[in-house]
């Protein structure tokens, strides 16, 4: 086997490794390690809106060229209704100049873009909900408890493409886990300003929706997280097989 050890992220991995006599270790998520290190002083954003709704956009040129339209038509038809929410884009320093040209040439003013990673989880861990394209960072938000809304499109073609591929029902990882829309996943045809608008509306007319997918997540999280950080029984798998 040119395998000798493989190091899983999420514990239901492991009976798929164990079946094909595979050894292997359940380490965790890293991102699940992540705590706020400095916290970060923040009214001077919320001195004026009370309430933060985090953004992410994407990490990706073709992800922000997509969905950032989306998200400003979204804001313009929520900020018509609600005028004490911020919305805060969390951007990675490299497309933080493409996020602020988008926003810049809208009419949106009630706004502020972050891409600092510990002032980003400072506002995080500070928001009402988030708004985040598929991926990742949905680990990070549900360990906020934060509750959160996922977002995506792609052109039909390559869309056309990962259906034929991949057989899982959902995108979101708590979705796929519980087998149910926990995190409500607005993909594709979804994925339009109306659409994001009415789910972002009904969260915020009953804040019960909010627990209940706090809560649900909660207890997968449990169930991703490792007893030790991950890096430390990443280190120390290493260190037995070296030895």
């Amino acid at each position: 086997n040119f395998i000798d050890h493989i190091l899983l992220l999420f514990n239901f991995e492991k009976k798929y490794f164990d079946k094909q006599k595979i050894k292997s270790s359940f380490v965790g998520h890293p991102l699940l390690d992540n705590k706020i290190k400095n916290k970060v002083d923040l009214n001077h954003l919320t001195e004026k809106n009370n309430k933060i709704i985090s953004i992410f956009p994407g990490s990706r040129l073709s992800e922000i060229n997509t969905l950032m339209p989306i998200l400003i038509k979204f804001i313009t038809l929520t900020q018509n209704k609600y005028k004490d929410f911020l919305y805060v884009f969390h951007s990675t320093k490299e497309f933080k100049n493409l996020v602020n040209q988008f926003l810049s040439a809208s009419s949106l003013k009630n706004y502020e873009i972050v891409s600092d990673e510990n002032i980003k989880k400072n506002i995080l861990f500070n928001s009402s909900l988030a708004i985040a394209k598929s991926g990742t960072v949905s680990l990070e938000i549900c360990n906020a408890g934060v509750p959160s809304i996922i977002i995506y499109k792609m052109n039909f073609l390559n869309f056309f493409i990962i259906k034929l591929l991949i057989k899982v029902r959902y995108a979101n990882i708590f979705n796929i886990i519980s087998n149910s829309e926990i995190i409500p996943e607005l993909l594709q045809s979804r994925c339009n300003p109306k659409t994001i608008y009415e789910f972002v509306d009904s969260y915020i007319k009953e804040p019960k929706l909010g627990k209940t997918q706090i809560f649900n997540c909660s207890k997968i999280l449990d169930e991703m997280k490792a007893e030790t950080s991950s890096s430390e029984k990443v280190a120390n798998i290493l260190n037995k097989g070296l030895n």
